[in-house]
């Protein structure tokens, strides 16, 4: 068990929980439903940006934006742009950035990542219950005889949420929110490769332009200072 020693933690857990968990796959799995899995990848990996801007209002400790924080995510946002172009419809989801921060706050309460991971995902879960009746969930546990159902559920339970967020949150209180969001940015060029593999999609012209201009534009964000520096005044000598 894991006892609470306040009520301020306990609204931590639950806010993260809201986050990270209800709202952020709620978003997610309705936007597969609108568009490829490819895109979408491309749309989570903008979290970073929101992550480092929730971090900066609410981590005062994860250091100052700079000017190339700022370009890359102009260059990411036309990226986003050239993938709604086409022929898809796209929304940002700045919901991660919120429970990195919050999952940053939970690591400094001194808790076992497991615990604390487990306390998240049990809030989680009670929020995720009204959505049964938004969107018309059925019982139906005949469904479970397919194989293939249920590898899907043992896979997305163990491996893409109990071991992924295991070991985020315990990246996030060794690196911080900002530096571990990056790793984010791999997201997209494996979801695309997997989409076109399994799903058998197409990334057209426009698409891959955008996937470019969004990989391009959050590594412009996270350049360190003094390589923007360098390459500023290496134009000036030019």
């Amino acid at each position: 068990r894991l006892p609470i020693k306040s009520w301020k933690q306990e609204l931590t857990f639950a806010a993260a929980g809201l986050t990270g968990m209800t709202l952020y796959y709620l978003m997610e799995n309705v936007a597969l439903t609108y568009s490829q899995a490819s895109n979408v990848g491309v749309i989570v990996s903008i979290a970073p940006v929101f992550t480092a801007i929730t971090a900066r209002i609410f981590l005062k400790e994860e250091g100052k934006l700079r000017p190339a924080f700022f370009m890359g995510c102009v260059i990411a946002l036309i990226g986003i742009s050239l993938i709604s172009f086409s022929g898809t419809t796209m929304h940002l989801n700045p919901i991660w950035s919120f429970y990195s921060v919050l999952s940053k706050k939970i690591g400094s309460f001194g808790y076992s990542v497991v615990q604390a991971t487990r306390r998240t995902f049990f809030y989680g879960i009670l929020f995720m219950i009204p959505a049964l009746f938004i969107f018309d969930f059925k019982w139906n546990l005949t469904r479970f005889a397919t194989p293939a159902y249920l590898f899907n559920i043992f896979y997305l339970g163990l491996g893409a949420s109990a071991i992924c967020f295991v070991t985020w949150n315990m990246a996030v209180r060794i690196l911080g929110a900002i530096k571990t969001s990056v790793y984010i940015y791999l997201a997209p060029v494996v979801t695309a490769v997997t989409s076109v593999i399994i799903l058998h999609e197409k990334i057209t012209f426009l698409s891959g332009l955008g996937i470019l201009l969004v990989l391009g534009g959050l590594l412009l964000s996270e350049q360190k200072k003094k390589f923007f520096l360098l390459g500023v005044e290496s134009k000036r000598k030019m």
